[in-house]
This record gives structure tokens, C-alpha cells and sequence, in this order.
């Protein structure tokens, strides 16, 4: 699922661009290819529960807000977290409102953007 995961990080990097205040650091905007093999794995498992959460939906998860969408992908990623480090950082495992407003928006525009996903390939429903 190299191909979601990719999608995943452009994402990512193309949200922390546009809402991050000023310039972001180098690890926020790495390039895929420098991308370490255990967030290559953790947003590949991301992507694939978002597209989930979709299916299982019909496609009705299209209708949370734009809050409920970035909070469904920040919950999925401190979960990956978890699984890879054992006591990890207190900001790496934040709560939502503890997050700043630039991670925030860069987690519902990936939500978005692997919904577009999920409706270009005809998956979801026709009724969202």
C-alpha cells in the first residue's frame, strides 16, 4: 500500500506548507524517499483505516466536520505512535486540543484529501 502511504505524506507535507506559521522544520517536509521505514509503515496504516472508516461508512464518514475528520486522523496516528515507541513524547501523543491549529488542518486536509481518494475510485456511496 506504498501508494496510499505516498499520498498520505504528500498530504501531509503539502498541509504543513500551507498552515504552518512560518518555515516548517526539515522533518515536517521530508521528502518520501528520506522517510523513515516506521512512519513509511504508520501512515500506510493510517491512510488504510481512513479509507476503512469510509467503506464501513458507505461513505456517510463524509459528513463528519472538518474537526471530527482531522480529530479521526490524529486518534489513528498517536495510535501508530504508541505502537512504535514505547514512552513516547508527551507532544507526540497529544490531545487534540493541545495540538496547534497548523497540525490540526494538516490532519483533516489528509483526511479530505484520501476521501477524494475514496470517491474518484468509486467506493463510496452514492447516497454521501
Amino acid at each position: 500500500m506504498t501508494d496510499g502511504a505516498r499520498v498520505f505524506r504528500e498530504a501531509w507535507i503539502a498541509g504543513v506548507r500551507r498552515h504552518y506559521p512560518g518555515e516548517p522544520k526539515a522533518g515536517y517536509v521530508t521528502p518520501w524517499e528520506d522517510t523513515p521505514e516506521w512512519e513509511r509503515e504508520s501512515v500506510g496504516a493510517v491512510y488504510r483505516q481512513v479509507r476503512d472508516f469510509l467503506a464501513v461508512t458507505d461513505g456517510a464518514a463524509a459528513k463528519l466536520t472538518r474537526v471530527q475528520k482531522g480529530q479521526f486522523v490524529a486518534a489513528c496516528w498517536t495510535g501508530q505512535i504508541h505502537r512504535h515507541f514505547p514512552h513516547p513524547k508527551p507532544s507526540y501523543v497529544a490531545e487534540w486540543d493541545a495540538l496547534p491549529d497548523w497540525q490540526q488542518q494538516t490532519d483533516a486536509d489528509i483526511f479530505q484529501r484520501i476521501e477524494q481518494d475514496h470517491a474518484q475510485d468509486g467506493t463510496m456511496s452514492k447516497h454521501s
